[in-house]
């Protein structure tokens, strides 16, 4: 969970206090004019000045930005599905925060608990505000990564935000929070609401449909094309294209398409994102070996299963083998074994 101040960080105006351009701001072809922020302050999410912005998706979150919707995010992981909704904030200087929903986030952490605290001497028991609290009162865009993964007790809490004048009652402290003008709400999603149909996102739920409807704005993110991602990539790696030639970038993100379709196809599970790519291509200048560095970025993570199919999308973009034993782990064990004893 984030660490924030006890105290609110509202200095600034309760409203963005200037507009901007879309189109200039997210190179997109649009008129839109969208409110923003004059000061940026620490809770601002830092600019990727090479991000490249999908057209549909940044208008859905200048929809959300603009007219104060609740927006879904819905996309294979490692779209960027957070990161596409970050860097419009930074760009705006809105605050941003991002929670994951995983099975360790409780009701506790988003509306808060009694704590002991120090003061004047003393030690006295005071309620901590918890994310949604601080962040209703604070003109934060909150967003709940993996929201089709939260835990039942919490989805509930949510609900009660979803409303566009959703008001917190904190029955612990019987108090009421009315939300602050410059409060947002988004969620990103591996499914859209159903579960998990195809078996890749264990432990995700079902989405009542009564949650469904609260969010008004739903969008899916899909990959880059090849042409994007090289571009963003390159930009990413340029002392990796001083020493390797483009021609092998380019191979390198043709495999990671290939793992995209095999993901959507169901023929393995694990998939390489752009930003596994840009890791790739550091490893590769660390090691002075691009298969090794394949092996340790993301063949390793691999179920042992699908190691063949991967290896094959290796043969067919670099034109080249992997070693049998680093698709058989327990081979690869048996042979590290025996070297040591001789």
């Amino acid at each position: 969970m984030p660490q924030l101040i006890d105290k609110k960080v509202d200095e600034r105006s309760k409203s963005p206090d200037t507009t901007l351009k879309a189109k200039d701001i997210f190179q997109i072809d649009t008129d839109i004019e969208v409110p923003s922020f004059s000061n940026k302050d620490e809770y601002v999410p830092d600019i990727d000045e090479n991000y490249i912005f999908d057209k549909d998706t940044t208008l859905a979150i200048l929809a959300g930005f603009k007219h104060n919707r609740r927006v879904m995010i819905q996309g294979y992981h490692g779209t960027g599905k957070s990161t596409h909704i970050e860097q419009i904030a930074a760009r705006l200087n809105w605050r941003c925060i991002r929670v994951n929903l995983d099975s360790h986030v409780s009701r506790i952490d988003l509306i808060g608990k009694d704590a002991i605290v120090i003061e004047k001497g003393q030690q006295v028991t005071k309620f901590k505000e918890g994310i949604i609290p601080w962040a209703l009162q604070n003109g934060t865009a909150l967003v709940f990564d993996e929201y089709d993964a939260g835990r039942p007790d919490i989805m509930f809490v949510i609900q009660r935000i979803l409303e566009i004048e959703g008001k917190l009652t904190l029955l612990e402290q019987n108090k009421v929070i009315s939300p602050h003008p410059s409060f947002r709400l988004f969620c990103t999603t591996n499914t859209i609401g159903l579960g998990d149909t195809s078996g890749l996102y264990h432990g995700t739920q079902q989405i009542n449909q009564g949650q469904m409807d609260r969010w008004n704005i739903v969008s899916t993110l899909n990959y880059l094309n090849e042409k994007q991602e090289l571009k963003i990539v390159g930009a990413k790696l340029k002392q990796f294209l001083k020493i390797y030639d483009k021609k092998i970038l380019t191979q390198m993100i043709n495999l990671a398409n290939l793992t995209r379709v095999g993901l959507k196809n169901g023929d393995i599970s694990t998939v390489m994102s752009p930003r596994t790519v840009i890791t790739w291509g550091e490893n590769t200048l660390i090691f002075n070996d691009i298969d090794f560095a394949f092996k340790v970025t993301f063949l390793n993570k691999c179920d042992e299963a699908e190691r063949g199919i991967i290896a094959e999308y290796y043969q067919r973009c670099l034109g080249k083998d992997l070693p049998e034993e680093w698709l058989n782990i327990t081979k690869e064990n048996t042979i590290n074994t025996n070297e040591q004893t001789e």
